[in-house]
Formats: C-alpha cells, structure tokens, sequence
C-alpha cells in the first residue's frame, strides 16, 4: 500500500476512490500467503481515509477473509452490512461450510430471503450437507429447491448425488437418480456421470441389493462415457475392489491406457484389504518397474501388507528404499508414512526400533501416538504404556479405549474399568468399543453386578446392537458364571461374526456343556461361519472337559484335512489334555513322539495334568522334569509333582521337592477365593483370620458339616497334602478358602439366589465333592470357577459329571 499512501487521490471523486481499491485487491490471490497482510493494509487504509466500502469492494475483502481462513475478519464485515448480497452470502456460506461449521452455514441460508437466493446459493448448501455427511438433508433441500423453482445445474446434480451415495441403500433409489440425470439433460457431463456411478458403486455395498446388477449398472455407464477423467477411472476399479470383485478390478485396470497413480493405488489397497498380500506386492513390483512415481498412499498400503503379512524383511526394504529415493519429505507424506511404519515394526516385533521410528518424526499426529499405546499394550509392556498415555499431548476415544481394552487383555481389569469412569470425568462418551473394555474388565474381575449396570448404560445408549460390545458381553456372563444370559444373549444378537460363536463354543465347554458346544459348532458351520484356529482351540477344549474323546479326535483331524488349518503347539496341548483325561496316556505318548516341533511348556502341563488326575506317578515325574528345565521358576509344577507325591503317600519325595523350591526361590502363589456381596468383594485366603465375619463363617460352615454328613459326606483326607493326623487332616481341609466363600455368600446372600465364588487355583477335590453335599443341604444353586473351568452345584450334581 505504499502507492496509496503517496498517490494523490481526489476524495470527491467517489468512482475513482473505489476502482484504486478494487484494483488493489484484485492483488490477492486467493491461495497466496501474502493475500491476506495486503488485503489487511487495504481495509485499514480505507478506514484511515474515511472511504466507507460498499457491494463488490465488500464482498471482495469477504472472500479474501474466507479464504485466507481468517472468518471472524470476515463475519465482523459481514454483519455491518444492513442488507447483504446473495453473493456475501454465499461467500460466507462456503466458507462456514469448509471451516466444518454446517450449524452457522445454515443460519445463513435460513436467513437469506426467498427471492434473493440462486442456483449457486442452493448448490453451496447442498455441498454443506454432503461435506457434513448428511445426504438426507442434502437430498430434503434438492427437492426444496426445485419446488421453489430454482433450476438445477451440473453443479447441483455432481453435489446432490454425492450426498446419495452416502444413504442410497436400494437399487430403486439408485435408478430413480439416474431418470432424474437423464431428464435433466446432464447425462454426458463427466462430472455428474462420475457422481452417479459412485451412487452406484456404494450402493452396490448394501445388504438390501444385488451388487453384481448395479455394478452392471454402474459398468454400463462406465462403457457409455464419451470422456473419462482419472476420478471415472478410480471410481469403477474402486467399486469392483469394494464389491470383493478384484479380477474384475484388475481387467478393467490393464485396460488403461495411460495407468494413473491413483488406479495402481487402489489396486494395491484392495489386494491388501481383501488379504492377497503377494498380488499386492506382485502390483507394487510392477508399479515400480513401469516408472510410476509412487507417493504416500503406495508405501502406506505396501507397508500395510507388509504388516499384515508378518513380511518384516521386505517391509525393512521398502524402508531403505523410502530412505534412499524420497530426499525431500513434505509433512503429510512424511507423517502416513511414518505411521505405516511403526504399525509394521511392532507388529513384527519390534518394539523399541517402532519407537525409535516414533522419536526421529518430524512431524507427529493422534495416530502417530495411539500407534504407539497400542503397541505397547499389545506387547503387555504395561508400565511403558501407562507412562506413555500420561505424556499424551491430546486423546481421543480411540486412545481410551486402546488403554482400557489393552489393560482387561492383561488381566488388570481393575485399572481398566478406573480408566473407564476417568474419561467419562473427562467429558468424553464412551463408543461400544470402550463399553466392550469395560465389560471385559469386569470380564476379568468376575464383577457380574458393575457388568450388568454396564449392560443397562449399552442398552439406554442404544448400543445394544454392537457386535464387539456383545461379544464382550457374552464372554463378560460366561466368566462371571451366568451362561444361560450368555446364551440367550447370543441367541438374540442382530449380527454375529466368528468371535460370537467361539466365545459361545467356548463358554458352553467352561461350563461343562460339552455336547450343547459341538451342537453349536455344527449349527455355525451350517450358517457357513469359517472355523479359524480360535474356534477349534474352544472345540477341543471343549470336548476335553466333557470326555468327548472320539469326537475331539475327529475335530483335530479336520482342522488340516478339511479346513487347512495346521495345528500349532497349542492344539496340541488340547489334544494330549483330552486323551490324559481320559487316562489315554499310551495315545498321548504317541502323539508326543509324532509332534512335528520339539514339545514345549503347554504340552507337557497337559501331559503333567492328566498325570495328576489319574496317579500316573511315573509319567508325571518325567513331564515334570522336562517343564522344570524349561521352566525353573514357575511355582505350578513344583505343586503338582509334590502333590502327586503327597498322593500315594511319598512323604519324603514331596518333602524334597519342597526344598528344591526353597532353594531356587520359587514362590507359591497363595491360593484364594471371592465372592460378590452387595457390589463388594470379598476375598478369602485358607485358614482365614482376617475377615471380619470370619468366626460367623466358620460357625456356620460346622452347622452345615454335621447336615453334609448325615447325608453321607466324608472328608477326603486325600487332599490334606501334610503328613499329620486325621482330625489335623479334617480341620485343614475345613479351611480351605473356597468353602469360606461359598460359606460366606450362603450366609449374605438373598434366600434362593446363587452363589458363585471365583478361585485363582484349581478347585480341591474335597471341596468339590463338599459343594456337591451343600448344594443338596440348602437347596440352592452354587457355581465354582477354578482356574480351569465352572463347576455348577444343584441338588447334590456337578455339571462336571466328577470329570474334570
């Protein structure tokens, strides 16, 4: 402005005043960064000066605002106009519209008189609704507009079916656009075509249509097109990788002529989607090999695959080769890149090299740091993760749900639903996903009561249709011993996926119902649910714990033979835990020496267990050395080996096996019980004294021996593992911590309700065969959860059938 300041200009000539600034902000190019300091020397000068501006000079400094993303400069101008144009108005509408401010967008057009408005007007605001994801409003105004008798351009027609595809759903809809189109004498124009068969293409995603006909639909306007630009191009291969159609895809891609980024792009993003990872890679080679300048949504989606895929070489080398060839980064390539990258190394493995990765960034993002809580959560590096949340600069929904989720995953379910109730503090609303963390927190705690009030808040929310908040729920009232609502939950879900049915499967075998878990099983193979490993994990878990030996045969042998799927060393474990409680150790050995891996710590625990139950000393002497040299300092084998000793009455064997423990200072994890009592738990150790209605309960727990025994009960001295008298024996077995909170919840609990009590060990033989007698004596139900699986007691039964 320095010529305005020293050029002469004769005030009085108004005309002449007002075309010298015109002229000057006809300087501001809308996209250059001095634009806006001159626009602002222009409006100062004219108020120093006394020139009050009016129509175009106003609607100019407006736009310059807008533009320059400076709207409260350009509201403040805006509202001194006593009766603006429709040209400020649309000016401001668009602006509002870019700045994803759709509420103040539409208080202008409600604002704006009728007769005032134009096409340009309307096609802004229909852009407002589609820009904000709100096709209905957008479709609601097209129709306003032309009742109103605005007649609509292309402009109007490219916007308009853009917000349909966001809610078109019915291959009517879809038609009744395209008559439109054709009425409206834009059929030929490359825009609105583009925008019509994207309307086809996502519909064509719905369940309430036939893809293969409005893909048809859509190819057909695809082959009919005078002139096809690189979106027409995109959209058709695009539509066909969505539908699952990627031979299709790919036919149409070679029949390029010119292969532009953007279809190589969306070839390899859908190879990578739909999980053929080596096609994805085969395309990148190529697209390599052909000279095509790959950008960062070619690395993202190869670096995807690599991740995927477990491929960390090759990921390594695309790396290297970003490195090597891409010298100048720009931000946003920079930062998905580098996003792609930490996902590819942790999920290789590598940790600290991911965050490294996460250190050297330039630039960061929410994604960038959630990547790294997941990582380190998912690596059950928990005290990196609870340090790295703290430091967050921002959180999202996402950040809180990946900390509650990933701490119910590591068994501190306590600590999740804490979290839970600190971002509820905090102004933020939980999605399904965070209620799912917080269901299998309580999942975790065994807290039935805290579940169903989260239940309660799921259905008040309308979350109650979610799939991964109902499957959290069904294994949330498996593991808190109510498999009735987990089953009638799951019969009642509108969706299900794979996980539903193997956490029902799985449900259904911990609680001792192995026959209802196989029937289950055959009805998802029926509904065409592909088993994966997790499903046969549950079914032969399943059958292991119900004695269904020959049907848990049949299913492993199936897993390869007719699924494809190889056992890894975890189905083994279930194969050799089935045939040893069956005391079908001969077979066992045999499957042993047939393992096409050198056995580990899960197989022999399996052989150890079965050892224990039958009192194959032998056998379980030699298992137990073999987990003792792979793993000294775990407290579980030393217990088992003395007391399988302790048993068959080798006092001096356990005594030894004690003292080899003393002496590599291994630690037995004291065994306890809870129960739920009025939203309270209340934990129990054996021989306790440190409850405060301890005395009550052990009262209580002599008054119902004398009835146990009249009824036949006889303490099973067996299981006193001490070599000590009879009546010492007795007493020791009287308090074990499982029979002080079941006696505990008989005692608390409402008359008729269940009683169910959590135990981190296994349940001891004696007390099982004591809540057998209880069950009958006080004519109630009590369920048991041991470390292994549920016992449910009634009248005198166990689900277990006294195999377990």
């Amino acid at each position: 402005m320095k010529n305005a300041a020293t050029k002469p200009i004769n005030p009085c000539d108004i005309r002449a005043v007002a075309n010298f600034y015109a002229a000057q902000l006809q300087l501001c190019c809308p996209h250059s960064p001095t634009s806006y300091p001159h626009a602002r020397r222009v409006h100062a000068h004219m108020t120093t000066s006394g020139f009050k501006p009016r129509g175009h000079i106003l609607n100019r400094l407006i736009d310059v605002y807008c533009k320059s993303s400076h709207l409260v400069f350009a509201q403040q101008l805006f509202d001194k106009i006593p009766q603006p144009d429709i040209v400020a108005r649309t000016t401001m509408l668009t602006a509002y519209s870019a700045s994803r401010k759709p509420d103040m967008a539409l208080e202008i057009f409600n604002t704006t008189p009728l007769r005032i408005r134009d096409t340009v007007f309307y096609n802004a605001m229909i852009t407002t609704h589609c820009h904000n994801d709100d096709g209905h409003a957008a479709i609601e105004l097209f129709r306003g507009m032309r009742r109103e008798g605005f007649p609509p351009d292309n402009f109007t027609f490219t916007s308009v079916l853009s917000a349909s595809a966001l809610v078109a759903d019915r291959e009517t809809q879809c038609q009744q656009l395209h008559c439109a189109v054709v009425k409206s004498g834009t059929g030929l124009v490359t825009s609105v075509v583009n925008a019509l068969i994207s309307v086809y293409v996502k519909c064509a995603s719905s369940p309430l249509v036939s893809s293969s006909s409005l893909m048809g639909a859509a190819r057909k306007l695809f082959d009919e097109m005078p002139v096809r630009d690189e979106l027409t191009w995109t959209t058709i291969i695009t539509g066909y990788v969505r539908n699952g159609d990627l031979d299709t895809a790919c036919r149409v891609f070679e029949g390029m002529e010119e292969k532009l980024v953007v279809a190589w792009n969306a070839m390899i993003s859908g190879y990578v989607h739909h999980g053929f990872v080596s096609e994805a890679l085969e395309m990148f080679r190529r697209m390599n090999l052909s000279g095509i300048k790959l950008d960062e949504f070619t690395y993202t989606s190869v670096l995807s695959a690599c991740a995927s895929a477990g491929l960390f070489l090759f990921g390594k080398q695309v790396h290297a080769y970003i490195l090597r060839m891409e010298d100048k980064l720009l931000w946003d390539f920079s930062l998905s890149v580098n996003n792609a990258l930490i996902t590819l190394y942790w999920k290789c493995g590598k940790v600290d090299e991911a965050r490294m990765i996460f250190n050297n960034m330039p630039v960061r993002d929410l994604v960038s740091w959630n990547a790294i809580l997941s990582m380190y959560m998912s690596a059950g590096r928990i005290n990196e993760a609870r340090s790295f949340f703290i430091e967050m600069p921002e959180r999202n929904l996402l950040t809180w749900t990946v900390i509650i989720s990933g701490m119910a995953q590591n068994g501190l379910g306590e600590e999740g639903l804490k979290l839970f109730n600190q971002m509820k503090l905090e102004g933020l609303k939980p999605c399904d996903y965070a209620f799912a963390g917080a269901i299998s927190s309580c999942a975790v705690l065994a807290a039935l009561e805290h579940g169903r009030q989260l239940h309660a808040q799921l259905v008040r929310l309308g979350f109650d249709s979610s799939l991964s908040a109902g499957n959290a729920l069904i294994t949330m009232y498996a593991r808190c011993g109510v498999v009735e609502a987990a089953h009638c939950l799951f019969l009642t879900m509108p969706f299900m996926d794979s996980v539903s049915w193997n956490a029902m499967i799985a449900a259904l075998g911990q609680h001792g119902h192995g026959a209802q878990a196989l029937e289950l099983f055959e009805q998802m193979l029926e509904a065409e649910i592909l088993p994966d490993r997790i499903t046969f994990l549950t079914i032969l878990s399943a059958c292991s714990h119900a004695g269904l030996v020959n049907q848990g045969r049949s299913y492993f042998d199936a897993m390869y033979g007719l699924y494809g799927i190889r056992p890894d060393e975890d189905h083994y474990a279930r194969l050799i835990d089935l045939l040893c409680r069956a005391g079908k150790f001969s077979e066992a050995e045999d499957a042993i020496q047939r393992l096409p891996f050198e056995p580990g710590v899960p197989i022999w625990e399996a052989l150890l267990g079965g050892c224990r139950i039958h009192g194959n000393v032998d056998l379980g002497v030699q298992s137990a050395e073999r987990l003792l040299e792979l793993r000294p300092q775990h407290d579980g084998t030393y217990i088992l080996l003395s007391n399988m000793y302790a048993d068959v009455g080798r006092w001096d064997d356990m005594a030894k096996v004690r003292k080899l423990m003393r002496d590599r200072g291994v630690k037995k994890e004291p065994g306890c019980s809870w129960v739920e009592v009025e939203n309270k738990v209340h934990v129990f150790l054996v021989d306790d004294t440190a409850h405060p209605e301890v005395q009550a309960v052990y009262n209580y727990l002599e008054e119902l021996g004398m009835k146990m025994r009249e009824l036949g009960y006889v303490p099973d001295t067996k299981y006193a593992l001490h070599d000590v008298g009879s009546d010492q024996k007795q007493h020791g077995l009287s308090t074990h911590s499982e029979k002080l909170a079941v006696v505990f919840g008989l005692l608390k609990l409402p008359r008729g309700a269940t009683v169910r009590v959590f135990k981190n060990l296994r349940i001891c033989g004696d007390c099982h065969n004591a809540f057998k007698f209880m069950s009958k004596v006080v004519e109630r139900d009590i369920v048991v959860r041991d470390g292994k699986r549920f016992h449910h007691f009634r009248n005198g039964e166990c689900s277990c059938g006294n195999y377990w």
